[in-house]
């Protein structure tokens, strides 16, 4: 199962929840892949994993680098009568193998990962010398090399709606949209949901919403209990029945690159995205 999660707002524990529904996952005997597709790379860093070496935009910039090689030796063939391209043809470069084993990076917690850096914020750049379809599927073509390697595979969006969050989705079998219970919590799902049915209806098809997260629940305020219905009357059945709690140990733990699970696994918040885990496994 490809899962992004994804909202374009910050703030609304998207990387929380990745770091350690991914955990939790695992904890449960799922082999798990996490694919940092955020720029501020805080998935990465909440794993234990340093920025520095082979990242997802080195990944990117492999494969686009084989499309350019494809396009000209595409086009070099068409012209093939032509004397000046038939000398050309043997001066191409062929494309190259990748080795996509390279970017996967084991975690102290058992989750594997492909981590993100700054340099992936300049990508989308890039991405528009390929055609309009082509620029959104790049993800999905390295997705499809792991797939089936994998239990779960989380993907987390960079919070916005430009082509590296269009790439997560097409990539994706589904979504999980986390949504804090605090003041305007509904504030941008009506673009966040346009941009889904976009995707669904023209580039993906198969993609679904697993469920919407409520996170920062405050047990303390009426407003948490306010935006719990509130949310519930616009989603209906497809929000989760748990919700992670604001908790002191959901905090703290990114600060020693661990998991909830790992830096406390007896506080509020990690018990909560165990209850996730077996509530997507379907247990």
């Amino acid at each position: 199962m490809i899962v992004s999660i994804f909202n374009q707002k910050g703030g609304v524990g998207k990387t929380t929840s990745v770091v350690n529904l991914s955990v939790a996952l695992v904890k449960e005997g799922k082999k798990v892949l996490v694919i940092d597709m955020d720029p501020q790379a805080n998935t990465t860093t909440g794993l234990g994993v340093d920025k520095e070496g082979d990242s997802v935009y080195d990944l990117f910039n492999e494969i686009l680098e084989n499309k350019e090689k494809e396009i000209e030796l595409e086009e070099n063939e068409e012209d093939k009568d032509n004397k000046e391209n038939k000398e050309n043809m043997y001066n191409k470069e062929a494309p190259k193998k990748i080795d996509f084993s390279k970017y996967i990076n084991k975690t102290d917690s058992g989750v594997l990962l492909i981590k993100s850096e700054s340099s992936l914020s300049g990508l989308e750049v890039e991405l528009v010398s390929l055609d309009p379809v082509s620029r959104t599927e790049v993800l999905k073509e390295i997705v499809e090399k792991f797939e089936e390697e994998y239990d779960f595979v989380l993907i987390d969006c960079p919070p916005s709606l430009g082509l590296l969050s269009i790439n997560a989705l097409v990539a994706s079998d589904s979504i999980i949209i986390p949504i804090q219970t605090e003041y305007y919590a509904l504030e941008g799902v009506s673009e966040l949901m346009n941009t889904y049915k976009l995707v669904k209806d023209s580039l993906n098809k198969k993609l679904e919403i697993e469920g919407v997260l409520l996170t920062m629940f405050d047990k303390r305020t009426n407003l948490s209990y306010e935006v719990v219905e509130e949310v519930k009357s616009y989603f209906k059945n497809k929000v989760f029945k748990t919700m992670i709690p604001r908790n002191v140990r959901l905090a703290e733990a990114p600060s020693y690159g661990k998991s909830v699970l790992e830096y406390e696994e007896r506080s509020k918040g990690a018990t909560a995205y165990k209850m996730l885990a077996q509530e997507l496994i379907g247990e």
